[in-house]
């Protein structure tokens, strides 16, 4: 066999080493053809580049890439590629503070050795896609790896929190996920001191530290809803219920879900529920998505509806139609 295709078999097994945690010899060897002695034979050839290759013997073994000193270089497919460079554009734009600069250099390094056909078909979808200039909170990309660790070797973090009166106050807490709406990041985890669930929001941490305190993961809800549920409810003096006549569907595409939960009803209709300090705000922001809708609760919301009517009556009786001006 030639050196060429030696270095690309073995190219190859660096890549299916990169597609999953753990293969076994024979695996290896029927996805490349070869003999599991050739698996072994290549192995010893991406160690002896540097590359930290792990073996484990006996049943269940296999191989599994580890990690080096340096980030090896990534194989990556056409797919793979495109979708890289798609998401390190958009990232360009996003709210991790310093991400940008780090996404362009990225961008630069891939664009400089992708092949022509792809880069073609990149630049069009960037050139066919708008983004909206988000004004989200930039989030420190060094608090994101601190949580993200802590979430995945499930050890306990504390921080100082600036409460909605201004004051800063210790947590302890136990990390289970991040979630993003767009324009804020937040934290689910279990509150230590108040022995409950909570959510967190990044912008308003201070001093945020990984302790070696592990703990054992604990039932939980999902963290998608329960973030959507806190951020949509939880802070907000008034939490209102409002039937809507239209699909769930056309619903969503108006309320971002920072601002409202839809939930399913009967005979094509959805429930709004949306909190707020105020509900004149709320009938106003209902009344402008264009349906026709009806106020399960709270009852001071319908009261909130007739003040906003009798304020549009008013406005509509004062626009008094031009008088004709007559020639002659």
């Amino acid at each position: 066999m030639t050196v060429e295709a030696t270095t690309e078999r073995v190219l190859r097994l660096l890549a299916l080493l990169q597609r999953r945690p753990s293969w076994t010899a024979t695996e290896l060897a029927t996805e490349l053809g070869v003999t599991d002695r050739s698996v072994r034979r290549d192995v010893e050839r991406l160690r002896a580049v540097g590359y930290p290759v792990h073996s484990t013997a006996g049943v269940g073994g296999g191989y599994q890439l580890g990690a080096g000193t340096r980030l090896p270089p990534l194989l990556l497919d056409d797919e793979e590629a495109i979708a890289t460079a798609v998401s390190l554009r958009l990232a360009s734009g996003g709210t991790v503070a310093g991400a940008g600069e780090a996404a362009l250099r990225a961008l630069a390094k891939l664009d400089q050795v992708m092949p022509a056909r792809l880069r073609a078909e990149v630049r069009a979808v960037h050139g066919a896609t708008a983004t909206l200039v988000n004004p989200g909170v930039e989030i420190d990309a060094e608090l994101l790896v601190t949580l993200a660790r802590a979430c995945r070797d499930a050890v306990r973090v504390r921080f100082r929190y600036a409460g909605r009166d201004g004051g800063e106050r210790e947590r302890t807490v136990e990390p289970v996920r991040m979630v993003t709406t767009g324009r804020r990041w937040y934290l689910m985890a279990w509150d230590v001191d108040r022995d409950d669930w909570r959510t967190f929001r990044l912008d308003r941490m201070r001093g945020v530290t990984a302790t070696t305190w592990r703990f054992r993961a604990r039932e939980h809800p999902d963290p998608v809803a329960y973030v959507h549920r806190s951020v949509a409810e939880a802070p907000y003096r008034y939490l209102a219920r409002v039937r809507v006549h239209a699909r769930p569907d056309q619903v969503r595409e108006l309320v971002p879900p920072q601002v409202g939960r839809v939930e399913d009803d009967r005979d094509g209709c959805c429930v709004l529920v949306v909190g707020g300090e105020n509900l004149d705000w709320v009938a106003m922001h209902v009344a402008r998505l264009g349906f026709e809708a009806e106020v399960l609760e709270p009852p001071e919301l319908r009261e909130a509806v007739l003040r906003l009517a009798r304020r549009l009556t008013a406005m509509a009786g004062n626009a008094r139609p031009a008088t004709p001006r007559l020639s002659g």
